[in-house]
């Protein structure tokens, strides 16, 4: 029951472009199917091969961590039923209809614009030098150095001012932060493993950042979480990423930036006149076609946005080191990532 639920909700949206025959209205003439790669012929109208692997391929996003094998004949079965029940509206001139005529539209728009977008970038290839170049900026951009600290965490004033004079005595700071520290790395004397400054709290990574290596605060330090006494024990330049590894990442970004270029050059060709009061302007209109040739039919959500950002510049490389202390729950009164 469940599989037949998922794949008759999906084929509703796939099959409104998948077997549609000409739209006079938009001058558009759909490619004929051949017969010898069809599944099946309804009523003398074949139904491709590609329509179902395009129910397939729909399936499988759907549901990216399950694992669903529907059995073929199921889904040609579901194609069948489709493609009768789309020549039965076309007999009954559903498409006639203002509100199934503005739902055709808006599928041929978006299964046309994705092949567009995917035409334009296969005779506008993104070269190996434009990637090699791109990530020399980036990798340049990135460069900066990261700490490796120890901290003991307190919650006055008064008590870190009575560490740092132990420490003026002598006192061994990693043992003094598993005697005095409230903070989870109490544990491991304090240690917060490599990071960058950007993942604390400013008051904190001010603080290592003005440190020599080997020097602690010889002032408190506060910030939301409490005192903090800080040891900068050592300081690198972070690697970069290699280039292999980044390699999508920046080829994806070089897309979405040609892409982006290519809709505004249609855009200044074009008559177009906005009749909406919230009607954006074309940078939010070019974000509705994505490089891989997909189509957003909604404003992104932060999440995506982020997401978005993230795909854009190359990832940090992965260090083998202790984690750093940030990483752990906000609520255990440590530095964390600035929200």
């Amino acid at each position: 029951m469940k599989k037949t639920f998922v794949l008759t909700s999906l084929s509703f949206a796939i099959l409104a472009g998948c077997n549609a025959g000409s739209n006079k209205g938009d001058g558009l003439t759909l490619a004929p199917i051949d017969e010898k790669d069809a599944v099946a012929i309804v009523n003398g109208q074949p139904i491709s091969r590609q329509a179902l692997d395009y129910v397939k391929a729909e399936i499988a996003r759907g549901n990216p961590n399950a694992k669903i094998d529907v059995p073929e004949e199921k889904l040609v079965d579901e194609l069948i039923s489709r493609e009768l029940l789309k020549q039965e509206a076309i007999q009954q001139q559903l498409p006639k209809q203002p509100e199934v005529a503005a739902r055709v539209r808006y599928t041929q728009r978006a299964v046309l614009s994705q092949a567009d977008v995917q035409e334009y970038l296969k005779k506008h290839p993104i070269t190996e030098e434009q990637l090699r170049a791109e990530y020399d900026k980036l990798v340049g951009a990135m460069k900066q150095q990261e700490f490796k600290a120890r901290h003991i965490l307190v919650k006055t004033k008064e008590e870190a001012q009575s560490i740092i004079k132990k420490l003026d005595q002598g006192k061994d700071f990693a043992e003094l932060a598993k005697k005095y520290s409230t903070g989870p790395s109490a544990a491991s004397g304090g240690d917060l493993g490599w990071f960058v400054p950007q993942r604390m709290v400013p008051p904190f990574s001010e603080a290592v950042v003005a440190l020599k290596n080997g020097e602690y605060t010889k002032e408190p330090v506060q910030t939301r979480f409490g005192w903090h006494v800080i040891l900068r024990e050592d300081s690198r330049e972070k690697s970069p990423p290699p280039f292999e590894q980044v390699k999508p990442q920046v080829e994806n970004m070089l897309k979405r930036k040609l892409v982006q270029e290519h809709i505004k050059e249609l855009r200044e060709k074009a008559d177009v006149k906005l009749l909406t009061a919230t009607a954006t302007a074309p940078e939010a209109a070019s974000a509705e076609t994505k490089p891989d040739g997909s189509t957003s039919s909604a404003p992104e959500t932060s999440q995506e946005k982020q997401q978005a950002n993230t795909e854009a510049q190359p990832a940090p490389a992965e260090t083998k080191t202790t984690p750093a202390e940030p990483q752990e729950k906000a609520t255990q009164a440590e530095p964390t990532p600035k929200s």
